[in-house]
C-alpha cells in the first residue's frame, strides 16, 4: 500500500483505472487529501474482502467517482446509473462506500449475467423478476447470493430482512426498503462489516444502528448463510480475474 502522503485522487484514478474521479469546487485542497487517504484505504480494504483485483473495483474502467458535488439534501451518498457514477457527499458520505459500491456492481452485472435486462436495471432486480440467466458457474454463485438474501431458507417466502424492509417501507408509505437493490446493497454491507475493515470510511452501521435493530440488515443465522455466500462468490470471481490478468501479460 502506498504511503499517505504519495495518496491523492490522482493516484487512486491510475491504479484502479477508474473512468473518471471528480472533486467538487467547494472542497478545499486539505478536505480533498484526506478525503482521498481515507477513499484509498476504503478502496484497498475493499480488494482485499474481495479477494480481487483493481480491475473489479473500477468494475474494468467503467465506474467514475464523484466527491463533493451536486450533494442531494439528507443523502450522504448515491449511485446515478445513467453516467454510472458513485457520489459521495463531503461532509456525509463516510459510511456509505459499501453499499453504493454494490450498487454498482449490482448494475454492471444487470446485461452481464441475464439477456434482456430492463433499461437500467440491476442483476438483483433481474432475478427476482425471473429474467432469463446467461449461463456461467460464476452467474450461479451470484443467484445464490441473490436467493439467500432475497428468500427463506426453504426459498418458499420472502426472507426476514425483506419482511422487515417491507414493514419499515408500509409505515413510510413508500418503495425504498424492500427494493431488491436496496436489500442486496446492504447486505453486501453487512459481509463487509463483518470482514472488519480497517476504518469506517467504507461502511459501518450494519449491527448497532436505528435500521440495524428494526432488522433492516440480516441477522443471525441468515446473515452468516449471506456471508458465506457473498464469500464463496467474491473469492472464485477473484481467482478469475487474477487468471486473466495473468494470462494477459
Amino acid at each position: 500500500m502506498m504511503t499517505s502522503t504519495a495518496t491523492s485522487f490522482v493516484t487512486i484514478r491510475r491504479q484502479f483505472d477508474f473512468r473518471s474521479i471528480e472533486v467538487g469546487r467547494w472542497v478545499t485542497p486539505e478536505e480533498r487529501d484526506f478525503a482521498a487517504v481515507r477513499f484509498y484505504q476504503a478502496l484497498c480494504d475493499l480488494m482485499t474482502i474481495l479477494k480481487s483485483p483493481e480491475l473489479l473495483i473500477s468494475l474494468r474502467s467503467t465506474l467514475s467517482l464523484q466527491y463533493g458535488i451536486g450533494g442531494r439534501p439528507g443523502v450522504a451518498a448515491h449511485y446515478i446509473p445513467a453516467t454510472r457514477q458513485l457520489a459521495l457527499a463531503k461532509n456525509a458520505g463516510a459510511g456509505s462506500l459499501a453499499h453504493e459500491w454494490f450498487h454498482a456492481f449490482d448494475h454492471y452485472m444487470g446485461n452481464k449475467a441475464f439477456h434482456d435486462p430492463v433499461k437500467n436495471g440491476f442483476a438483483s432486480g433481474a432475478w427476482l423478476d425471473s429474467k432469463k440467466q446467461k449461463q456461467h458457474p460464476l452467474n450461479k454463485c451470484l443467484e445464490h447470493c441473490f436467493r439467500t438474501i432475497l428468500l427463506n431458507e426453504s426459498g418458499t417466502q420472502p426472507s426476514d430482512q425483506f419482511q422487515c424492509s417491507q414493514q419499515a417501507d408500509k409505515k413510510l408509505k413508500l418503495l425504498y426498503y424492500a427494493r431488491p437493490e436496496e436489500l442486496c446493497a446492504r447486505a453486501f454491507e453487512a459481509f463487509v462489516e463483518d470482514s472488519r475493515p480497517s476504518n469506517r470510511f467504507l461502511v459501518s452501521g450494519t449491527v448497532y444502528s436505528d435500521e440495524a435493530k428494526a432488522g433492516l440488515y440480516p441477522r443471525g443465522q441468515h446473515r452468516a448463510a449471506i456471508n458465506e455466500a457473498f464469500g464463496n462468490y467474491f473469492q472464485a470471481l477473484g481467482k478469475a480475474l487474477y487468471r486473466e490478468q495473468t494470462q494477459a501479460q
